[in-house]
């Protein structure tokens, strides 16, 4: 479906190969825009699968060199912190293009459409943002969606990075929105939902204005997690909401009688504004998933005619790519994959996996030298506290594509912080030394995961492990 705001307009991502990025083009893509791009991943070689594929949508792209930016009728995309003397950008200067940053350009399709449903807090945007889009897609309501992970249910052979949808007349517009770069102020949703507040990238601070400002500014609705102090410190500042919890709190939507499984979890919803009881099956691990569900409900129940649809289309929800995602097992031990790189990720997973038996053995690979410093304390505290004494955390040191940036703390200084409170961890130069040290260390009945952020050849490794592990 062509927009008015999109047709016939040329755009050009810096970066288009991004979690963030791709799913943009790909909604501009499919609005009718004429879309290029650039990546340095697809200079370096990494993932040439994913650029091929976005070949094939239409999609011209460059090497990262300037050539792709030829005349002042693009608009450029990029990230705010990419350098005027990197070449798109010094060529978009040179022939005055537009620039834009991927918020800015989100936020003005977003707070255009007829049903703006913004999705936000520390943890949790991407699992609730798919599980609304899947709701409302059973509902027969094709929504617009911007996810920054790949949601299996709209996963598919010629859809392989279905982190975007492009919807039809429904004018439903469902997006995560990111406070860690305050961008979240550009927003103006119909219904907010807030997940939970801790601190990631902003201090508290910045966070409880960010995150009030936004509930401020939702004009029907806002969707808060009764469990979270933070979050419901701030619900003065909603014109409306509707609370949810799993623990038992008072709250307008109740998570009963929860029973984990490895690979699922069962609940019974309760819905104290006219005393509906339903039983509800997810095909997604862990209590976590189960407050985001809770959230998803909650935001889609006025569309979609109560909560009893929603309920009924989570039981087929099959979650997103490289969260508590099953890689394989091989000679007894199981491999996950999981997007833990923040404090409450990371104790959600470890969490989920103690619900069961059977010693954890975690690479962590942090999302950058800047989180790390920033956030160094929060990790130590975080593995000491959810790592048992016979489970093993290695790191290689944070992922790095490249610019300028201070390596005053290291993960071996991260993994000294955490022998100190008295748990194993052990630092390594590369990631090929972690492999290998948590082959050695692998016996059955382990759980072998691979958490972190913002490089998509952890998949890769992840499954290498699971080979290595079968040709032992």
């Amino acid at each position: 479906m062509a927009d008015s705001m999109t047709e016939q307009k040329r755009y050009f991502f810096c970066g288009i190969g991004g979690s963030g990025m791709l799913p943009l083009a790909m909604i501009l893509r499919g609005q009718g825009a004429e879309v290029s791009g650039s990546d340095r991943s697809r200079d370096q070689g990494r993932t040439p699968e994913k650029f091929d594929w976005l070949e094939k949508q239409g999609i011209s792209l460059f090497p990262q060199d300037g050539s792709g930016l030829f005349s002042g009728e693009q608009t450029l995309v990029a990230s705010a912190a990419v350098e005027d003397t990197v070449p798109d950008v010094a060529a978009a200067l040179r022939h005055g293009c537009r620039r834009v940053s991927r918020a800015e350009l989100l936020s003005e399709l977003f707070n255009a459409a007829q049903t703006p449903i913004g999705v936000a807090g520390t943890s949790g945007k991407s699992t609730t943002t798919a599980m609304i889009a899947h709701i409302l897609a059973l509902a027969g309501k094709a929504p617009t969606v911007m996810n920054g992970a790949v949601m299996k249910n709209f996963l598919s052979e010629t859809h392989p990075y279905a982190s975007a949808l492009v919807g039809g007349e429904s004018g439903l517009f469902v997006s995560e929105l990111d406070e860690s770069d305050g961008t979240i102020a550009l927003y103006t949703p119909r219904i907010a939902v807030l997940n939970n507040i801790s601190v990631d990238h902003k201090s508290m601070e910045e966070l409880r204005a960010l995150f009030g400002d936004y509930l401020a500014r939702a004009s029907q609705l806002a969707v808060l997690n009764a469990d979270d102090g933070e979050v419901m410190a701030l619900a003065p500042r909603a014109r409306a909401a509707r609370t949810y919890s799993i623990a038992g709190l008072p709250a307008d939507v109740t998570a009963e009688e929860i029973a984990p499984a490895p690979t699922s979890i069962a609940f019974t919803l309760c819905d104290h504004a006219n005393g509906t009881r339903l039983p509800a099956q997810l095909q997604v691990p862990g209590r976590h998933n189960v407050s985001n569900a809770l959230a998803a409900i909650c935001a889609t129940s006025d569309l979609v005619g109560g909560v009893e649809a929603g309920v009924n289309a989570l039981t087929s929800f099959q979650g997103i790519k490289r969260r508590f995602e099953l890689v394989g097992e091989a000679d007894g031990v199981t491999v996950i994959d999981d997007f833990g790189h923040n404090p409450d990720k990371i104790a959600a997973t470890l969490s989920t996996l103690h619900d069961f038996p059977g010693r954890i053995l975690v690479m962590f690979q942090p999302h950058g030298f800047g989180p790390l410093r920033k956030m160094r304390t929060e990790f130590a505290e975080t593995f000491a506290t959810h790592l048992k004494e016979e489970d093993v955390l290695v790191m290689p040191e944070p992922v790095y594509f490249g610019g300028t940036v201070e390596r005053v703390v290291s993960s071996a200084d991260l993994a000294a912080d955490i022998r100190a409170a008295g748990r194993q961890a052990v630092a390594f130069e590369t990631r090929e030394a972690c492999g290998a040290h948590l082959l050695g260390l692998a016996r059955p009945g382990d759980r072998l995961v691979i958490m972190g952020a913002r490089d998509d050849t952890l998949s890769s490794f992840a499954e290498n492990l699971v080979s290595s592990l079968l040709c032992r």
